[in-house]
């Protein structure tokens, strides 16, 4: 035994010290004035991620809040087989991993890139490590001890009725503007696009023939849908290239405004289907894409070794910037929106998951699949890093290459990229055209894959837009369920999520909101509104998190979702009043009324997130004062069941006060 210990001993020092040599790499204290190579980047990441995962991870598990198997979980407890069911813990990995990782630990980082790859791979890191992987374990358990209850539950629960509220308004605006900043980056990078066009619009088919398959031919055959799914995928992609040199191509060459309303339609449309028919297919195809693909640029990375083009820090970190026009600080940290922290993981870790949790241990899943998420981030920044500075803007902006070349920054392989993939690549931006050209550049470079690159180019599309189609799936469905749920407030039969007038017309509600901002906006707008609104949010669920942690009498430990709060908060809330002066500034300026009214829209949107988020945080900190300084009583709606106490389904809350603890005996000896 003392040998094994002095091993793991040995071996958790190798890595420590592997680790720290490759951030001097990336950092620069090592060879500073030499390119860095991507492998660096890729060592220093996981070094950290596995560091984090075994000490920081596991000291939260075990001495905040405590996990404990023999804790009866609500998935055991309150089996239903549909919302709740105990799940394996490889599949509950899997499961969270894929209803978090969207599209935005792809675009964001590839979009904060023109700050220099450095800012955005530290706080990548850095960022998931000590505030994302935090929020996201700490509401998932929060979350599972109130019997899977919502974060807008879980705050008028814990809070009150004004911070429920005000919650509940705030991702209802927030799934809004999400939606439409990735759904722009679908737009720009399929317009003109007949090859990308054809094969993304032959997802939906896929997904359908792939639901129907399961719930009505082979039900339970997981695995032969799954090689079905895959096998239609590449079919679409190799026969996508046949159709954009065909007579039919025109038909799939669209414009922007076609791309938008065919994107309104199809979120519509997912929204209303059932479930089985489109939405849990296509999550589920998206799911093997991810990690897939994932996998495969790793690989790639660490075979290639690709030098990083882009320098550590460019001169738009002190602001001008052609694509994120504000400073290095505070608009890194809203453009990386997912990856280092994002508000939008809080909905999932008090969504399905919590209710599929079979042992309380497993919670972990939520420290851990942040840490993946982040993963991808940073080989999203390293494919978009080996591109050509030049080349990198002259993708991501409008401008011209003498524009470019006037800012210190001359194009270089554009024209030479376009040949190479068949499509025009320039002035495509929101991220996803350049991360498919990094992607595929990597890809290309493989043995056995040279003259593929217009195959990969594609490929990296589709995968793309699955994580942003599947986003779009499922938001838009949140955001028609937050629809329903607070206006039932006020008409009860819309509170029936199967009346179909209220199904449409919430549908339409949140499709046509969106869409109009994809219509009228841009990448400079959107992406930043996005970002502001997804970390406020995650502000949002650091203070409820917060609350929890005073409630479970661990106060000594509200440093470690307190501290991120208040960074994530302070920097989002300036970066918001920055984006509001930006936006009322530009559109005073403007003659087009329309364009003006979208901007003003912008603005308010901004500022009513920023205000509700000041709320929660004001009426919060009203009562950590009076809990923690004031000794003033209080109760919590936590639920703890212990193993050998009641039957499934019954369960009886615990309820804490300042000054006692009253337990419950429930039939059968155990405790709650």
């Amino acid at each position: 035994m003392p040998r094994v210990k002095h091993l793991l001993v040995l071996m958790w020092g190798l890595v420590s010290i592997l680790g720290a040599v490759s951030l001097a790499f990336v950092t620069g204290f090592i060879n500073p004035q030499e390119k860095v190579n991507g492998l660096w980047l890729v060592l220093a990441a996981a070094c950290i991620y596995v560091l984090a995962f075994r000490f920081y991870g596991r000291w939260i598990s075990r001495r905040v809040v405590e996990l404990n198997d023999q804790h009866v979980t609500p998935a055991v407890r309150l089996n239903d087989g549909v919302n709740f069911h105990p799940t394996n813990k490889y599949v509950l990995f899997g499961h969270h991993f894929a209803a978090i990782a969207g599209a935005g630990p792809l675009l964001g980082p590839v979009l904060a890139a023109q700050f220099g790859f450095l800012p955005g791979f530290l706080w990548l890191v850095i960022g998931a490590v000590l505030a994302g992987a935090v929020q996201d374990f700490i509401i998932l358990v929060a979350s599972m001890r109130r019997n899977g209850r919502s974060l807008p539950e879980i705050a008028r629960d814990e809070l009150g009725l004004l911070t429920g509220t005000a919650t509940a308004v705030a991702v209802l605006f927030i799934v809004i503007v999400a939606l439409a900043g990735l759904g722009f980056a679908v737009v720009n990078a399929l317009y003109l696009n007949a090859w990308g066009t054809f094969t993304i619009a032959m997802t939906i088919p896929v997904g359908l023939i792939m639901g129907f398959y399961l719930q009505k031919f082979r039900p339970g055959q997981v695995a032969e849908v799954s090689l079905l799914g895959v096998v239609l995928l590449v079919a679409a992609v190799i026969f996508g290239r046949v159709v954009a040199q065909s007579s039919i191509a025109g038909w799939f060459e669209l414009e922007r405004t076609t791309l938008v309303w065919g994107l309104a339609g199809y979120g519509f449309l997912a929204s209303v289907l059932p479930g089985w028919m489109l939405l849990v297919p296509r999550g589920y195809l998206s799911t093997f894409m991810k990690l897939g693909v994932v996998a495969l640029l790793g690989v790639g990375v660490i075979l290639m070794a690709p030098t990083i083009e882009m320098p550590r820090v460019t001169i738009f970190a002190s602001g001008g910037g052609p694509i994120i026009p504000g400073t290095l600080f505070p608009f890194l940290f809203i453009t990386i929106a997912c990856g280092a922290i994002s508000g939008f993981h809080s909905l999932v870790s008090s969504g399905t998951t919590p209710k599929m949790i079979e042992q309380e241990s497993q919670a972990t899943v939520g420290y851990g699949a942040m840490l993946l998420e982040s993963f991808v981030g940073v080989m999203a920044l390293i494919a978009a890093s080996v591109l050509i500075p030049g080349d990198y803007l002259a993708i991501n902006t409008m401008l011209s290459s003498d524009a470019l070349a006037a800012m210190g920054f001359p194009v270089s392989r554009v024209q030479e990229l376009s040949q190479l993939v068949e499509v025009n690549v320039a002035g495509r931006p929101g991220g996803a055209v350049s991360l498919a050209v990094g992607m595929a550049s990597i890809f290309s470079a493989l043995p056995g894959m040279t003259g593929l690159m217009a195959y990969w180019y594609q490929f990296a599309l589709v995968f793309e837009a699955l994580f942003i189609l599947t986003t779009i799936d499922t938001g838009t469905r949140v955001g028609r369920y937050l629809i329903q749920e607070m206006g039932g407030r006020f008409y009860p039969p819309l509170r029936r999520m199967n009346w179909w007038p209220g199904v449409v017309v919430s549908s339409g509600l949140i499709v046509g909101a969106w869409a109009y901002l994809i219509g009228t906006g841009s990448i400079s707008t959107l992406w930043p509104m996005f970002g502001a609104a997804n970390q406020l949010l995650g502000t949002l669920a650091l203070c409820i998190g917060t609350t929890v942690l005073i409630k479970m009498r661990k106060a000594q430990y509200l440093w470690i979702t307190a501290l991120p709060m208040l960074f994530v908060g302070t920097i989002t809330l300036i970066g918001s009043y920055e984006m509001f002066g930006m936006f009322v500034a530009k559109a005073s300026s403007l003659a087009d009324r329309g364009q003006a009214f979208a901007l003003y829209l912008d603005a308010g949107l901004v500022a009513l997130v920023a205000l509700l988020a000041v709320i929660v945080l004001g009426d919060s900190i009203r009562q950590w004062y009076g809990y923690l300084v004031l000794k003033r009583p209080f109760t919590s709606s936590e639920v703890v069941v212990m193993a050998g106490g009641s039957s499934p389904g019954r369960m009886q809350t615990t309820i804490h006060h300042d000054d006692e603890e009253q337990r419950l005996r429930l039939p059968g000896g155990g405790c709650c």
